[in-house]
């Protein structure tokens, strides 16, 4: 990269992911619309959350010398840590967003079909791509730690903190007493994929012989298996009247996808590109749906504002790709 080309951002990198992460897991995805967002009290919460499990999950990536693969793992487990553990909706039956989820694929205290889309949402969407956004933002510092021991500590601390007083707080909200046993069930799987990424080859995924596609194919792949992810998985409940069955769809989707993009050499020397193709591509379901929210009166929450969000994701990720772009050697 020729660096006399590349225009130095002074906002610390760190800090865009630690507010991005929220915005993109929470607010661009309709989950806490602009009225529940920015209100103090989750604004604070939110960003306490996904910002410090964003950061703490790319610090523990660059520290175990890791690669795409660890990184969808550990995203992984900070979806178990906020679903299993936190806000336990994993278990709880009546948690809001559960829908006919929380009655199919429900079986011993777990709703098992919700807890494995959660875990590969958390895993894409709330840490992967935020990620790989900023890391592109700040191309000369994406191999290097954003952080060091000292805060790297506190923003574990904080995490572990907002866990706790968010379990004593939504238990009380919903109304529902998760056992011991679903705790330490959730438990063992966040050490389980932590423990997996740790041990997963940081060249994993990186060692297919055919060379990358144009950009475009891999915004529409991406884009397209966003939508077989969320239309798929929300749509089990009408088609697939055995919900074991339907447990076979998150991992199905999951293998298509790696082998798709496993079959390409990723250690071209510039592929900010193709990152920004895929990264781009997964938040194509959010722009598409965030202003259908705002039209829908069923909602019980507010959902005004949502369209104003997605034109300012879109705006975001047009000035991300102009500097990209000029970042590219001449």
């Amino acid at each position: 990269m020729n660096q006399e080309r590349v225009r130095l951002l002074k906002f610390p990198p760190a800090l865009a992911l630690f507010l991005l992460a929220p915005v993109i897991g929470e607010l661009l995805s309709g989950s806490s619309p602009p009225a529940e967002f920015f209100s103090p009290v989750g604004f604070v919460l939110l960003v306490s959350l996904y910002g410090g499990g964003a950061v703490v999950v790319r610090e523990l990536k660059l520290r175990w010398n890791k690669g795409i693969g660890s990184l969808l793992l550990l995203g992984a487990a900070y979806g178990v840590l906020e679903e299993g553990l936190m806000v336990t909706s994993f278990f709880s039956p009546s948690w809001p967003d559960l829908g006919a989820l929380g009655v199919y694929g429900r079986w011993l205290g777990v709703n098992w079909v919700w807890a494995e889309m959660l875990t590969i949402y958390h895993a894409v969407f709330s840490t992967t791509v935020p990620i790989i956004l900023v890391e592109l933002a700040y191309p000369q510092q994406s191999q290097q730690r954003w952080v060091g021991n000292k805060t790297f500590k506190a923003l574990i601390i904080l995490l572990g903190a907002v866990t706790v007083i968010g379990t004593i707080g939504f238990s009380n909200f919903m109304q529902h007493w998760t056992s011991p046993t679903h705790y330490l069930f959730a438990l063992a799987l966040l050490i389980l994929f932590g423990y997996a990424a740790h041990k997963l080859p940081n060249n994993w995924g990186q060692k297919g012989q055919k060379q990358l596609p144009r950009p475009y194919k891999l915004w529409i792949f991406a884009s397209l298996a966003s939508f077989a992810f969320f239309l798929g998985f929300w749509s089990m409940p009408s088609l697939i009247p055995l919900w074991p069955i339907a447990m076979l769809y998150g991992p199905l989707l999951t293998i298509l996808t790696t082998k798709f993009l496993k079959r390409y050499n990723w250690n071209h020397p510039i592929k900010h590109e193709y990152l920004f193709a895929l990264a781009s591509g997964a938040l194509t379901f959010f722009l598409v749906f965030a202003p259908l929210q705002e039209l829908d009166k069923t909602r019980p929450d507010n959902t005004t504002g949502m369209t104003l969000v997605s034109l300012a994701f879109i705006i975001g990720l047009l000035w991300l790709h102009k500097r990209i772009k000029y970042n590219k050697p001449a």
